[in-house]
Formats: C-alpha cells, sequence, structure tokens
C-alpha cells in the first residue's frame, strides 16, 4: 500500500507505523503553534525513513499518536532528531511516547567542535543542501499548509538521516561516537515534568523589581488579567500586552481609558482588546490592604565553603586547557551544573567518580584528571 503524504487517519497512522516497523533508522521532527496560540500545541509531526519517504503526520486531525510509540521505543531503529529538546517535550509530555536509540544531530556538531549548530548550516556543511528561507514563524495550526509550508516541513526530516550518517563518520574519526551515544541516551530518558506554576512570575519581568509593594500588587493583578485574557483570546501572553508595557502600566496605574494610550506599547489595538481587564486589574491591585500587599522574598545566598570554590577554579581552570585542546566549547566537555556538583560532592576516587551523573565517557578519558582537579582542598 502506498502511502499518502498526508497521515490524517487513525488506519493512515497505523499503516505508517507498520511501514517503518522494519526500518532501521527514522527521522522525526516536529512543529508547534506556541508562537501564535496559547496554550501552544502540537500541530505537525514529519517523519522519513531511509529511503527517502516522508510524511506529515497530522496530530490536530488525529485523536492520539499512540501507534508510533513502538516505533520511537523500539531499540533495533534510531530515531534521528535536530535539537530534540522541544521536539521530545511535546511529544512526551502530549502523548507519553518513550524513546531509545536517539541521534540528536545537534548534539554531534557540538561535540565534533562545529561553531553553526542550526540544522540548515548543518546541511549545507555537511551534505551541501540549501535549505528554503526558514518559515519557523509560521502558523502551523493553520490547515491547509501551503506547498511551501509542506516542502519546507518535509526538508527538516528528508535528509537527517543522511545527516547523521555524515555526523557519525566524523566522530568516529575523532574517536567520539561513543561520548554523543551516552548523551542521546540521557536525553532519551530524561523526563519531562510539568512545569509547576509559579505565583511570584510577574515579580521576575523586567524593572519589577523598581517597583513598590503596591506597585508590585498592580502588576500582580495586570498578570493574572493578561494569563486569561491569552487562554480565552488564545493568544501568546506577550501578543496580549508586552511585558515591558506591563510593568509602565503597573507604574502609571490608568484609571481612564485615553490613560493607557498614553504608554509605550499600549496601542489602540492593546487598548481595545485589553482595557477594560487593564483598568479592572489597577482597580484591584489599589484596593489590595497594607498587610496584604506582596513582597519580594529574597532567595536565600547559598554558603558555598571555600574549599568547594577551590575545587570549583580547579575544574574550570582545567576545563579551559583541555577544551581548547579538543577544540570544544567548554561547556560541553564538562557543563557549570557538573563543576557545581563535583566541586560540592568531592568524589575521591573512580569508583565514587562513576557513581555521579558526569557520564562514563567522561570518567574513562578525564576521570584520574578530574580527580587530580578535585584534590587541590
Amino acid at each position: 500500500m502506498d502511502l499518502p503524504r498526508w497521515i490524517r487517519t487513525p488506519a493512515e497512522l497505523d499503516a505508517l507505523a507498520a511501514a517503518l516497523g522494519g526500518a532501521s533508522a527514522v527521522a522525526i521532527d516536529t512543529e508547534a503553534d506556541s508562537l501564535h496560540h496559547y496554550p501552544g500545541k502540537l500541530c505537525l509531526v514529519q517523519i522519513a525513513d531511509g529511503g527517502g519517504r516522508g510524511h506529515l503526520v497530522d496530530p490536530l486531525a488525529l485523536p492520539t499518536l499512540a501507534a508510533l510509540g513502538p516505533i520511537c521505543a523500539a531499540p533495533g531503529i534510531v530515531k534521528v532528531l535536530h535539537a530534540a529538546d522541544n521536539d521530545l517535550a511535546y511529544l512526551k509530555r502530549m502523548y507519553g511516547l518513550t524513546f531509545s536509540s536517539l541521534f540528536d544531530t545537534a548534539l554531534a556538531g557540538r561535540f565534533l567542535g562545529m561553531k553553526a549548530l542550526g540544522l540548515d548550516a548543518l546541511l549545507e556543511q555537511c551534505l551541501g543542501v540549501v535549505s528554503a528561507k526558514s518559515r519557523q514563524k509560521d502558523d502551523w495550526s493553520r490547515r491547509p499548509l501551503s506547498p511551501e509550508q509542506e516542502a519546507y516541513a518535509l526538508n527538516d526530516v528528508l535528509h537527517l538521516i543522511e545527516l547523521r550518517a555524515a555526523l557519525l563518520e566524523a566522530l568516529r574519526q575523532k574517536g567520539r561516537a561513543a561520548w554523543v551515544e551516552e548523551e542521546c541516551a540521557a536525553l532519551a530518558a530524561q523526563s519531562v515534568p510539568d512545569k509547576p506554576e509559579d505565583p511570584d512570575a510577574y515579580l521576575n519581568l523586567k524593572g519589577a523589581k523598581d517597583l513598590d509593594r503596591r506597585g508590585w500588587a498592580v502588576l500582580r493583578e495586570l498578570y493574572r488579567a493578561r494569563e486569561a485574557l491569552a487562554l480565552a483570546l488564545d493568544r501568546p501572553p506577550f501578543m496580549i500586552v508586552t511585558h515591558d508595557a506591563l510593568v509602565a502600566l503597573a507604574v502609571k496605574r490608568p484609571h481612564r481609558p485615553d490613560e493607557i494610550l498614553e504608554l509605550p506599547g499600549c496601542s489602540t489595538r492593546v487598548a481595545a482588546r485589553a482595557g477594560h481587564a487593564i483598568l479592572d486589574a489597577v482597580a484591584r491591585g489599589e484596593a489590595v490592604s497594607e498587610r496584604e500587599l506582596p513582597s519580594r522574598r529574597p532567595a536565600p545566598r547559598p554558603h558555598v565553603p571555600a574549599a568547594t570554590r577551590h575545587r570549583a577554579l580547579a575544574l574550570r581552570a582545567w576545563r579551559g586547557d583541555v577544551a581548547q585542546t579538543l577544540d570544544l566549547d567548554p561547556g560541553v566537555l564538562l557543563p557549570q551544573r557538573l563543576i557545581d556538583r563535583l566541586a560540592a560532592d568531592a568524589p575521591r576516587d573512580l569508583a565514587a567518580l562513576a557513581r555521579t551523573d558526569i557520564r562514563r565517557w567522561r570518567v574513562d578519558l578525564f576521570g584520574e584528571a578530574l580527580l587530580k582537579a578535585l584534590a587541590v582542598a
């Protein structure tokens, strides 16, 4: 059976999954609509096999993507993605898919010391493929997609398997294929917990720290009102009122529609769409009693012992020297989070070092050097 380009029915998705079941590698990409809708949703899943056959799976038309689960989880099928974090987050969180045998082409490029890591740059540098103009800002929830959008979406997967082969060969020549394999396995296994709502998120807006407590009360109500409007209108919050305009409103606290228009970022469109909500939020913020005004709770500054600081400095110095020798970004060789953990825990031997989450390849190659750096204090 010849599968259609568009996969829109459960029967078509089942047929695609069956056709991919014998593949050695499958390329996957996704498109979402978070720039245009709120909350964002997955709008498209592009899939291609090694034979150059590409398909556009339409999550907006399908009740579930569960049929793809065995493909994604199969250890015998390599899943090739580029900069997989966002793709995996959508597929794991929204559809419960699990992954094994992952290969991230952006991660591979990082471990090769490549400077330009975008897919377009990698395709041109490694395969000589010149991509069309980016359409990442398109609204992918609209139907039908234009022929240009379809071509752009498919191009993101049609060359990924070939790109993996080129990157893998380069990694093998440098002796780094096992490094990337281990890093990709960790990425595939990484859980994607739901982000907890932060009731004090409004305090993190640029300029919020300059407000007094009454200003914070007004800003809190404006922030909540914008969130409610964003959900009601299915538009990202920044498209309702920008962050800067929200803080400006908390400073000026307008009481009439014409006062809203006097503020930068508050156009007639903003006033028409959000004016009543803005004025109501200002009134609620001004009505908060003195004892219930919000206050900024300073985050406690962790006490870092001098020995820990010395170990961190030694690790950074070691990292800088070795990264330069390997022509790697220092943050790829040893991320700061690992430096902080090693400096704090200070494992004393290779067995203890191996029990940390720094990956086996780092222990095997640099274990003794890391222990030596950690022994400074």
